[in-house]
């Protein structure tokens, strides 16, 4: 998978002004790192909107500054948008090196379906959404996909143990977690249901005056 690329100028604008950049479609943006030297840098909204769609904050991007001859290995590290509308306010950009380990969550994405749901009061229950992982960011994944067809029979479940990942991304998070699991209602609970609505359809008699 290739890196992503996105552009941006250094800023001069800061504080309430930066209300104006956003009316021209210009995004307020910050790059961080270890070791280095903080920069107030603006991007092209849709641009950034783009990228954040492809790549959220497990991508890997190439963020090429203006005047600058080589492009910086960057993560996305956090995205402000306006509660009401969501519109884009301002990103936060996180240089790194591409020699060294770092560690994220991962999304986990549901992909497929369970041949077990189709039986009767059979539901699916995802209790794990993301995954812990340390590698370097060249074989950092944009998402972890858990394949849904094995799972065929009641009280199956995927943990974090079954996953199958690159043998160089270690895995932080315990591999006894459980992913997620097909359950049964219980029968009792079912039958407690019926009963409530039984009762709920039958008129009740008025007490003699």
């Amino acid at each position: 998978m290739k890196d992503l690329t996105l552009k941006a100028a250094k800023r001069d604008i800061l504080g309430k002004k930066t209300r104006f950049l956003r009316r021209q479609g210009i995004t307020p943006s910050h790059l961080l790192g270890h070791n280095i030297k903080s920069l107030t840098l603006q991007c092209d909204t849709a641009e950034l909107q783009r990228i954040i769609s492809q790549g959220g904050k497990t991508r890997l991007i190439n963020l090429q500054i203006e005047e600058e001859k080589q492009p910086r290995s960057v993560f996305i590290r956090e995205i402000q948008r306006d509660e009401l509308s969501r519109q884009l306010l301002h990103v936060d950009f996180y240089q790194i090196k591409k020699t060294e380990k770092i560690t994220a969550d991962i999304p986990i994405i549901l992909v497929g379906e369970a041949p077990a749901t189709k039986l009767k009061g059979c539901i699916l229950r995802q209790t794990l959404s993301h995954l812990g992982v340390e590698c370097l960011p060249g074989k950092l994944p944009p998402q972890i996909e858990v394949d849904l067809s094995r799972l065929e029979e009641v009280e199956q479940a995927i943990f974090v143990r079954d996953l199958a990942l690159d043998p160089d991304i270690a895995v932080t998070t315990p591999s006894d977690q459980l992913v997620v699991k097909v359950s049964q209602m219980a029968a009792a609970r079912e039958e407690e249901l019926a009963k409530v609505e039984a009762e709920a359809e039958v008129p009740t008699e008025e007490e003699p005056k």
